[in-house]
């Protein structure tokens, strides 16, 4: 009895000291993310924050309505805006209790990378969970994507945890974690597709492969009301056309596939980990076991998922691997010699570093870097002036500035203006509109296309027209022409701009 009492009391102290040690590393990682971020507490919300997100949580607040109706209803479940509504209510509204809240959550996801990589590479030491950790904090889509309001970094968190507790055979809490990823965001449903699948390969676990039906049942549920509200399954059929049909085309499905490959594997030198990837897998047996087969299946699946759905082909779609990558990387190196795993470790962290600050050659999604911070600068500094200048004029410019300048909410002016939208800044676009009828007109870079960039080359011009719906911009000699309004004010700032046209003595009062 007393051998057996000892036993007893020795794994309880042991549970205690890892549940210590797992809180003191929660605690260490969020307040390291919570510090590096501190400079953009205040920032304004950007793009699809202001025109979806955001809207959408403040409907459940002021109206407990779980189906959008200040955005466009979609088949977003909404687990991330509940939660956002929630801290509101509790806090109050402001931009950074929403920066916060959404930091919170991804210091989580830092130590439930930290423990999952621990799990994973059992038996290698400390250096290869310690890297993987170190590789994400320093990676620039996870440090944007922190603070936003969106929700691909949730879907991040919840894949995270729930493979960390199916490999821990914690199955019950591991699809209860599939049930608040498939809230976060609709696709993470191929995580406890593909883990049920693999408990019903294993007839040690396969009773437990009824857990991993909930998520779908939760999903389903969300579905008949996104329908019952809205007569559309994914609540409406523009966005069902663009994220499916539009996606689907084969010229953009494959370019999508290259595309998220070359990111995830090469792009800011992952190449780097990406070759001692290789290198392990062909010399070893690192990757050769039940659980790295599993996460395998998971990563390749969710590349093909985004790369065939969603016609955006944004790179956060990309963040519920991206932990996944960074821990094998972290794997691998330990099967090269301390010189080379040193020289490979610092070369990928040095590169995740300077693509945090350095804009690629081509076009890119400005959330994936500080041209982010840019953007936002950019538009809050025209926002202001055209509020102290042109407050009783119609500003006509392209979303999202139009919604930036319609609520005060999203940080940019004081009170509301009036905006006619001009669904995009195209030559065709613009040139249709009377030319009498606009009285002040803002231009932007809607995308990155710098005069050094890919989009110099015609055949590069011609690709995108044709598949992605490319056009130049109006121009200040063509607006003049056209419109008769001239130049006012021009902002630059690190290859982006704006710039104001307006016609001579319209200024407000």
């Amino acid at each position: 009895m007393g051998a057996a009492a000892g036993e007893t009391a020795s794994r309880d102290a042991g549970r205690t000291r890892g549940a210590i040690a797992r809180w003191r590393l929660w605690i260490t990682l969020t307040v390291l993310v919570l510090i590096i971020h501190i400079p953009f507490f205040g920032l304004p919300y950007f793009w699809d924050e202001l025109g979806q997100f955001v809207p959408a949580a403040l409907d459940i607040l002021h109206d407990g309505a779980w189906v959008p109706r200040s955005a466009a209803p979609n088949s977003h479940p909404p687990g991330v805006m509940a939660y956002l509504a929630l801290v509101w209510r509790i806090f109050g509204y402001s931009i950074p209790a929403t920066r916060t809240a959404m930091l919170l959550l991804a210091g989580t996801a830092a130590s439930a990378t930290s423990l999952l990589a621990g799990r994973l590479t059992r038996g290698f030491g400390r250096i290869p969970t310690f890297v993987a950790t170190l590789l994400l904090l320093l990676d620039p889509l996870f440090y944007m994507q922190s603070m936003l309001a969106q929700l691909d970094m949730p879907a991040m968190l919840f894949t995270v945890l729930a493979l960390l507790l199916f490999l821990e055979d914690r199955h019950a809490a591991a699809a209860l974690a599939c049930t608040a990823l498939v809230i976060a965001k609709e696709t993470g449903a191929l995580l406890p597709l593909v883990l049920g699948l693999a408990l019903l390969l294993d007839p040690q676990r396969r009773e437990s492969a009824l857990y991993y039906l909930a998520p779908f049942v939760l999903l389903a549920a969300w579905f008949l009301a996104l329908h019952s509200a809205t007569g559309h399954v994914f609540g409406n059929a523009g966005y069902t056309e663009y994220n499916i049909a539009y996606s689907l085309n084969p010229v953009r499905a494959a370019f999508s596939l290259v595309r998220r490959s070359y990111y995830l594997f090469v792009a800011d030198f992952r190449w780097v980990g990406t070759v001692a990837i290789v290198l392990a897998w062909k010399k070893t047996r690192i990757f050769s076991t039940r659980a790295w087969t599993i996460v395998w299946c998971f990563l390749a699946g969710h590349v093909l998922l985004v790369s065939f759905f969603g016609g955006a082909e944004l790179e956060r779609y990309l963040l519920p691997v991206l932990p996944l990558l960074y821990i094998a990387m972290g794997a691998a190196w330990m099967a090269v010699t301390p010189l080379w795993r040193n020289l490979g470790i610092a070369s990928t962290a040095a590169g995740l570093v300077v693509g945090l600050f350095l804009n690629p050659p081509y076009p890119f999604p400005f959330e994936n870097n500080l041209a982010l911070v840019d953007f936002v600068q950019l538009h809050r500094a025209a926002a202001r002036f055209l509020e102290e200048t042109y407050s009783d004029r119609p500003i006509y410019t392209a979303w999202p500035l139009t919604q930036a300048l319609r609520d005060p909410a999203f940080g940019y002016v004081g009170r509301k203006m009036k905006t006619v939208e001009t669904s995009d800044l195209h030559f065709s676009r613009l040139n249709s509109l009377p030319a009498n009828d606009v009285p002040v007109l803002v231009l932007y870079s809607r995308s990155w296309t710098p005069s050094w960039g890919v989009t110099y080359w015609p055949w590069v011009r011609r690709f995108l027209t044709q598949f992605y719906q490319y056009e130049r911009a109006m121009n200040a000699a063509e607006v003049q022409r056209h419109f008769g309004l001239l130049p006012v004010r021009r902002w630059d700032q690190r290859g982006q701009w704006i710039e104001i046209y307006a016609r001579p003595g319209s200024a407000g009062r």
